[in-house]
């Protein structure tokens, strides 16, 4: 079963012989390789390429344990070098070369080598990988299944019942071949102890990793919502816990980021233009990961709702921050209160901008009324979007404010300039 990546495919196509090292990162297990071979190679393959001109190597498989060593494997590639034409190089786990850094500096020296890694360990995951390459590789940041992705596996079955599936197990791609809900949720469990939370421990020489797991709840805990190390630091006190610090929290919620693990939405003052660096947002780079770190305990779908929004706006790159209005009320006139209302996503890219109110329901008149105060005082003429849990067809009230369905918009990858 082959899952159709084209979002990633096109990404690679237009990078394709740019004369920069193509850095393919995310979260583990969410489909880098896979993304490298077959769906690239089979349209390079398809596209007239030469198979003999696609150089490929799975570094973490025993038969090429030989080629860790960095010299053996130049050695190997530019033996496989017999013409001036293109050739593609795919390394998959590259992190498992000692000095990977020195080889790759050394291919991208030669005109006629198009370069495609891959790895999965920690270091790599991190940013030190683009860090290393700046000016010299060029990152396609690679995230779980989308739900397009993940329905297209079930066309006969309808969107509701796909997307229930979706809100509980996410969209590793594994996941798509387990038939049964427990499979589903042991696979998830195992991947999170063995291979989420050791990456980052062992990377980071982390000698408390309870501390590590509890601050992991406490954000799986309370997706969406405002905090910083020191209210995260009061609940660790809340709980008994008074040996760690505000600074080890910080540190903590840096590691799960440059892991990919979680993704921080900072706060924008959209009248004054800027940002307000504390309180932040973090959000979950798979909603079935986020799921197990709590026991697949609190699955409330507003919140769920709100991460799988911001996850898809970053998948189709969109920087997300979150909308911060103040709005002046004046209680007689002598005196004046100032209330902060909050837009869920102030959404941009290039000289697109969307302002998007995650609604579960909007049923209820107060409700809606709610979601809509911080639309109408954003003051400017960029599209202003209420995507809510349902199914219906695509409205605009008298404000100009549009009405879309979560289906509407995870499905159609053009969602937000076609409203």
């Amino acid at each position: 079963m082959e899952i159709e990546r084209n979002y990633y495919l096109n990404k690679l196509i237009s990078k394709k012989e740019n004369k920069l090292i193509k850095v393919i990162t995310g979260i583990r297990r969410c489909g880098k390789s896979y993304l490298l071979d077959p769906i690239f190679k089979n349209y390079l393959i398809n596209s007239g390429v030469d198979e003999n001109h696609i150089i490929k190597l799975e570094l973490d498989s025993i038969e090429n344990e030989e080629y860790t060593n960095p010299k053996k494997l130049y050695e190997y590639i530019m033996n496989k070098i017999k013409d001036n034409n293109v050739y593609y190089i795919i390394l998959d786990e590259i992190q498992k070369v000692e000095d990977f850094e020195s080889v790759l500096n050394s291919l991208l020296r030669k005109p006629n080598l198009d370069v495609y890694v891959t790895g999965s360990n920690s270091k790599f995951l991190s940013s030190d990988i683009i860090t290393e390459f700046r000016g010299r590789g060029d990152e396609i940041r690679v995230y779980p299944l989308s739900f397009s992705e993940y329905m297209s596996v079930y066309k006969d079955k309808s969107e509701i019942a796909v997307l229930e599936q979706y809100i509980n197990y996410g969209g590793l791609p594994f996941i798509v071949s387990l038939e049964n809900a427990e499979d589903k949720i042991e696979y998830l469990n195992f991947q999170k102890d063995n291979v989420y939370i050791n990456d980052v421990v062992e990377r980071n020489d982390i000698r408390n990793d309870e501390e590590l797991k509890t601050l992991i709840e406490i954000i799986s805990s309370s997706i969406g919502s405002l905090t910083n190390p020191m209210k995260l630091y009061n609940t660790f006190i809340s709980k008994g816990n008074k040996n760690i610090t505000n600074k080890t929290i910080a540190l903590y919620l840096k590691y799960l980021e440059e892991a990919f693990l979680i993704e921080k939405s900072k706060r924008f003052d959209i009248k004054g233009k800027k940002y307000i660096e504390t309180p932040s947002k973090y959000y979950f780079v798979d909603i079935g990961i986020r799921n197990s770190l709590i026991n697949f305990r609190q699955l409330e779908k507003p919140h769920i709702m709100e991460n799988i929004i911001y996850t898809e706006l970053r998948r189709r790159g969109y920087n997300v921050d979150v909308g911060i209005i103040e709005k002046r009320e004046n209680l007689s006139e002598s005196k004046k209160n100032y209330k902060q209302l909050e837009v869920d996503f102030v959404v941009n890219r290039g000289s697109d901008r969307y302002y998007i109110q995650s609604a579960y329901r909007i049923d209820d008149k107060e409700k809606r009324n709610q979601e809509l105060q911080s639309l109408l005082n954003v003051g400017d003429n960029f599209k202003k979007i209420v995507i809510v849990y349902d199914h219906f067809i695509k409205w605009q009230d008298d404000n100009g404010i549009i009405y879309m369905s979560i289906y509407d918009f995870l499905l159609n990858e053009n969602s937000l300039k076609d409203a």
